[in-house]
């Protein structure tokens, strides 16, 4: 019997990561008994002295469930002691900086769980999940040994911390170790669904983000017509059709990169792309782009947010290049993401090639 199908009833924990979601997620964990170490970044500075002071994120609004410990990161050692599980909950542009505070401080009894969601996508179209980034400098032996997984779906952490009813997947190759980690996080409220295909999972949550902001776009053109007009007449059909879109265009890059396009329709594809669609600064973002700001003039009125979906379409631009370069996509493939580059990458005013979406799947 693996090691992994034992499930402890109490482990300790440390997430790495105080904000939103990294705090967040001490909450299932807490209550299903696990010692928690929330551990801020060298960003989470104010964070964790209010968490110290006043037992309440600032972010959450909430107090810290009851006994999660706090540290900064200047004790993160101390965090670190006896620790069988680390959870990374630093966004995608903290992925460089959590793999280099790891490297030196994994052992054989650890196990990862990130919460990050994003890609590596390089200049020649090569496409990597975030978990072989941060575990890409890790010793040989401590890649063996320890066990990684990642989590993805539809979870806003202000309803996770809330208590409300949440259905996530977790993506580890090995499924006894998928299975440990449900076990070990699983709640009457946080449901959780497991797979051995990482890659699938990782590509799909880490696109919804550039769709969503194309979604928000819908909505920027609303604002520039006025609003609803004595009808009360929106721009849902568009965003409706953006979302689809959307769906289709991540199962696409599934297909060509090798995963698996079913993943597009479901929790980590179109639960999450709806989510996001709620609000958050994706969608910000395209509203403005769809008012008819330029893209550097959204990016001032957004100065100082996280553009994670922003990055996204960044490294998709990379892939789309080489693709093209290497002749393996047609020009009228992934309408709207060629939409998204030319004006997030680009810097051209936004043109949407509607009658080119939907290639092939009717």
């Amino acid at each position: 019997m693996s090691s992994y199908e034992v499930y402890y009833l109490i482990m300790k924990i440390a997430i790495i990561g105080a904000g939103y979601m990294g705090a967040a997620f001490s909450w299932p964990l807490r209550d299903n008994g696990h010692e928690v170490n929330l551990v801020g970044t060298h960003l989470d500075g104010e964070i964790i002295h209010a968490c110290e002071t006043t037992r309440i994120h600032p972010k959450l609004k909430r107090p810290l469930p009851e006994g999660t410990r706090v540290f900064p990161l200047s004790r993160i050692d101390e965090a670190l002691e006896g620790v069988e599980v680390i959870v990374s909950g630093v966004n995608s542009f903290g992925i460089p900086w959590i793999a280099e505070i790891l490297t030196p401080r994994v052992r054989s009894i650890h196990k990862i769980l990130s919460l990050t969601k994003g890609l590596d996508i390089t200049s020649e179209g090569r496409v990597r999940h975030l978990l072989q980034v941060i575990t890409e400098n890790f010793p040989e032996d401590r890649k063996r040994e320890v066990p990684v997984a990642a989590i993805g779906g539809p979870c806003i952490a202000g309803e996770l911390a809330g208590r409300r009813q949440t259905c996530v997947v977790f993506g580890a190759e090995d499924p006894t170790v998928g299975t440990f980690f449900k076990k070990t996080c699983e709640t009457n409220y946080y449901h959780i669904w497991t797979t051995t295909d990482i890659f699938s999972l990782e590509v799909s949550v880490a696109l919804k983000n550039a769709y969503a902001l194309g979604v928000g776009i819908a909505y920027g053109m609303l604002d520039q017509q006025g609003g609803m007009d004595q009808s009360n007449a929106s721009m849902h059909n568009l965003a409706s059709a953006m979302f689809a879109e959307g769906t289709w265009e991540i199962a696409q890059f599934l297909k060509r990169t090798g995963g698996n396009p079913e993943f597009a329709y479901t929790l980590p594809g179109a639960g999450d792309l709806y989510v996001t669609t709620m609000g958050g600064r994706s969608v910000r973002m395209g509203r403005l782009l769809g008012e008819g700001y330029s893209f550097q003039e959204a990016l001032e009125q957004m100065k100082g947010e996280t553009l994670e979906a922003v990055e996204i379409i960044r490294g998709v631009a990379r892939w789309i290049a080489f693709q093209d370069q290497q002749g393996q996509l047609y020009r009228d493939e992934f309408p709207l993401m060629r939409s998204l580059v030319r004006t997030v990458v680009e810097g051209k005013p936004l043109e949407l090639d509607i009658r080119e979406w939907f290639g092939g799947a009717y």
